[in-house]
């Protein structure tokens, strides 16, 4: 898709160093047809590139869905290996918003179901509004979360509460959400976008090759044994040392003024 192709499925807005993609299908509560996978695929790749962009909030337009899900009429036509391939597609995509290099806030609007709530799971953390409600009701359908959800659930809550909520299909509130570990924070409807650009703010903050590389140290690290984490932690803190950002934020710190951060 030419980068110069107009949106049909989302918004992409960029204000400072935050970034806003909105998911704009709000006819069908923000559906995931594969015209949305592609343009979620071009909008994220756009913003990874952009070294302008240091955070990226998602969310869905309105207040009753940031994604009720997979496509189901399109489901509907998928045999073992076009199912497989969807699937495979999914995945591929949100694989790419988890490692596009810079923190993506989710903010929970409405429902977030099934492959909505997938897309809410490949954020590197989720703020939710009371009005919020999550789950994998996938088996009530005949299938089970295809785009990451049977993988990033069990890591987010544990293998006993993410197994519950998938084979009884159940929605669980913002305020259960919160309690599972499945949102971060619960805000009034009202303040959930305010909210999530403030914290999206407190990171822009810092060095933007300080934030991308906490993100690859714990990536990199995590199903690793302690003492191999480890030694990526110091390389990639070696590697930091050896930046002019590094230079510039302790000098700012021992001169007692605000850094500006180069990007180098």
């Amino acid at each position: 898709m030419a980068a110069n192709t107009p949106w049909t499925r989302l918004r992409v807005e960029r204000e400072g160093a935050i970034a806003t993609v909105t998911l704009d299908r709000p006819e069908v509560l923000h559906a995931l047809d594969t015209v949305m996978f592609d343009e979620l695929e071009r909008a994220f790749a756009e913003l990874s590139a952009d070294a302008s962009v240091h955070v990226i909030l998602l969310t869905g337009s309105g207040e009753r869905a940031f994604a009720a899900g997979a496509d189901i009429r399109a489901l509907t036509q998928t045999d073992a290996s076009s199912g497989r391939a969807a699937s495979e597609r999914g995945q591929h995509v949100f694989l790419q918003i988890e490692r596009c290099g810079k923190p993506v806030i989710a903010c929970v609007n409405g429902v977030a179901l099934g492959g909505g709530c997938e897309l809410a799971l490949a954020c590197t953390f989720r703020i939710a509004s009371e009005r919020a409600k999550l789950g994998l009701p996938e088996l009530k359908l005949g299938l089970i979360p295809g785009y990451g959800g049977t993988q990033r659930l069990p890591r987010l809550i544990g293998r006993s509460a993410a197994l519950r909520l998938m084979l009884t299909g159940a929605a669980v509130d913002a305020a259960e959400a919160l309690r599972l570990g499945l949102a971060d924070e619960v805000v009034p409807a009202g303040e959930l976008m305010s909210r999530g650009r403030a914290i999206a703010e407190s990171i822009a903050a810092m060095a933007p090759l300080a934030i991308s590389a906490a993100l690859r140290a714990v990536a990199r690290g995590e199903g690793l044994p302690l003492e191999e984490a480890m030694q990526v932690e110091a390389e990639i803190f070696g590697e930091l040392c050896g930046t002019a950002d590094k230079r510039e934020g302790l000098a700012a710190f021992l001169e007692k003024r605000a850094a500006k951060w180069g990007g180098t």
